[in-house]
């Protein structure tokens, strides 16, 4: 879902790389010390993951993981993205770096705003759990697609039919992402809960509290 160099007007690069820098610096401000190997690892494999990928035009079809990102990460998810991103421009030139701030906005975004939806939900038992990692990897991509969408749209209406098609190419993957991060999310409670995203204590069973707060 990479969108490639000299495609995107001048307005729509400006403004996506605005948007990247804003929600980098949040990530950063939240990204607690021990966090950072976390991020790391997770941004590791977002980079290993988008290496194996179909073109179809100006973008490409493959992995992407920022809905088990952004369910792990929240706000952090914003440099995770960026650092994976930036390597691929560099290294592999998947995507590039005039677009860097807007391919860091499309797969970022959706990943925080999905934490924020469904990271509540992961901590109640199955089969809620699982719906709910699965709807975050799930519409973390279709949102990532939309906004590829829109982004090729305020460059030139007539990139409509291909907006188009980068979300209908997109929906195998969705549901591959889903099924990922619900299986990753199940197995984590199961053997590091500490892991999972904190949210109101009082509204997670006690079961499935962190360790320090059960002791608590």
């Amino acid at each position: 879902m990479h969108i490639s160099e000299g495609i995107l007007s001048a307005p729509v690069l400006i403004s996506g790389m605005a948007l990247a820098v804003a929600g980098t610096a949040m990530g950063l401000k939240k990204l607690e010390e021990e966090k950072i190997p976390r991020a790391a690892i997770l941004s590791a494999a977002f980079f290993v993951a988008s290496l194996i990928h179909v073109p179809i035009g100006p973008s490409s079809a493959h992995l992407i993981l920022n809905g088990i990102v952004g369910l792990l990460l929240g706000w952090a998810a914003f440099p995770a993205i960026l650092i994976a991103l930036l390597l691929q421009g560099i290294l592999f030139q998947f995507g590039g770096i005039t677009t860097l701030g807007v391919n860091t906005v499309i797969m970022a975004l959706p990943a925080v705003l999905c934490h924020y939806f469904f990271g509540y939900f992961i901590h109640k038992k199955d089969p809620v759990s699982f719906a709910a990692a699965f709807a975050c990897g799930f519409f973390s991509v279709f949102l990532s697609g939309i906004i590829v969408g829109t982004a090729l749209m305020f460059t030139e209406e007539n990139f409509l039919e291909v907006a188009s098609a980068v979300v209908i190419t997109h929906l195998p993957v969705m549901v591959i992402e889903g099924l990922i991060a619900g299986f990753c999310i199940s197995f984590l409670k199961k053997v590091r809960p500490e892991l999972l995203p904190v949210w109101n204590q009082d509204d997670i069973p006690v079961a499935e509290k962190r360790p320090e707060a059960v002791e608590g």
